[in-house]
């Protein structure tokens, strides 16, 4: 893991916020969980990629007992945590898939894949019967530019449906922008323990 000395200068470029986990605005509603399609093929423009302030990437006040490193997953709020030293974490906007919200717990990056192919689960293909059954990495791929696999079932991954950040979708695990997985993706090595949480933490 990088030193704290060496962390400014690595975080030039993201603004520094001060919240913690318990102050980081209102549940998202209800009305936000939306049954969006997946779209294969489809290449979002740098319009949709620019997320809301809210979801952008920024370094916050966080305290947590896990030590620097952690990846913490909260599904209620639709943040991703990158615990740092000093009280402090760099903070993604997250997208959700329903089933995200039936487990809670630990489990550690099992394998990393830089633009992998992506095959629809066989409930997904009942839901949207004309998806290809394979389609090969590269922009217009459903999970993006990089894959953390968590175990056989969990992944954190991109996206080609930027506008999903934040929301809850029907298909997929816990999905970041391109620009975010791809710069978490070169923070952290297999091994690093994940923690997904479902309550507030208070």
């Amino acid at each position: 893991m990088r030193s704290a000395k060496r962390l400014p200068s690595l975080l030039s470029g993201i603004a520094i916020g001060v919240a913690t986990v318990a102050v980081v605005g209102a549940r998202p509603s209800q009305s936000q969980e939306l049954a969006i399609q997946e779209q294969p093929g489809r290449v979002p423009n740098p319009q949709e990629e620019r997320l809301p302030p809210a979801f952008q990437r920024q370094v916050v006040f966080y305290r947590t007992n896990e030590p620097p490193g952690t990846i913490i997953v909260d599904t209620v709020y639709r943040y991703l945590y990158l615990v740092q030293d000093n009280n402090r974490a760099i903070r993604y906007g997250m997208g959700v898939g329903r089933e995200g919200f039936e487990w809670q717990g630990l489990l550690r990056v099992s394998r990393k894949a830089e633009w992998p192919a992506w095959t629809p689960t066989p409930e997904l293909l009942r839901r949207q019967p004309s998806l290809p059954r394979s389609v090969p990495g590269g922009p217009g791929n459903p999970i993006g530019a990089r894959v953390l696999y968590l175990g056989p079932t969990y992944q954190i991954h991109g996206t080609n449906q930027p506008q999903t950040i934040g929301q809850v979708v029907f298909a997929g695990c816990y999905r970041l922008a391109n620009d975010d997985i791809i710069d978490l993706y070169g923070r952290v090595a297999v091994g690093t323990k994940v923690v997904v949480r479902q309550r507030p933490t208070l």
